[in-house]
């Protein structure tokens, strides 16, 4: 692995430990020409997953954007960059787990929901407002009901 800073090829680990459940490998490195510190992750690589848009394009799935999708529902609440990684991972699960090659952007969306909806209820329904286009208070009140439904359960 080459270090970022100046491009030597000679690092080496200097800790390692499982993220997201052992679905990857986070390593701690040091560049021995400049003592650069730098963090690599390791994963399984799998099948490209498409995704079937819903105008009915089709894109290879893009991880950062499903990332970048659930960081703005968590702004600002208490869920720590540890539980995002693992929230990724098990809705990435999810998804591979279904065996399709093509899944629908909708499927992705409220697979993102369940698991948000178990891990904390402001990001759920920051997710949900923008996931299902909320026009009006109606559609918040209407979420608003299913979290109180779920919750009773």
């Amino acid at each position: 692995m080459r270090c970022s800073q100046c491009q030597e090829a000679d690092t080496k680990v200097i800790e390692s430990r499982d993220v997201a459940d052992g679905e990857s490998i986070r390593r701690r490195r040091l560049c021995t020409n400049c003592q650069f510190r730098f963090t690599t992750y390791e994963r399984v690589e799998r099948p490209q997953i498409v995704v079937i848009k819903n105008n009915s394009k089709r894109e290879i799935y893009n991880r950062d954007k499903l990332i970048a999708g659930l960081l703005r529902a968590c702004d600002k609440t208490s869920i720590s960059s540890v539980q995002l990684d693992k929230l990724v991972a098990n809705i990435e699960h999810d998804l591979y787990s279904i065996g399709d090659q093509e899944i629908s952007v909708s499927k992705i969306g409220d697979t993102a929901m369940d698991h948000l909806a178990s891990l904390d209820e402001v990001a759920y329904v920051r997710f949900a407002s923008v996931y299902k286009r909320f026009t009006n208070i109606a559609g918040f009140e209407k979420e608003l009901s299913l979290i109180r439904q779920r919750n009773k359960k």
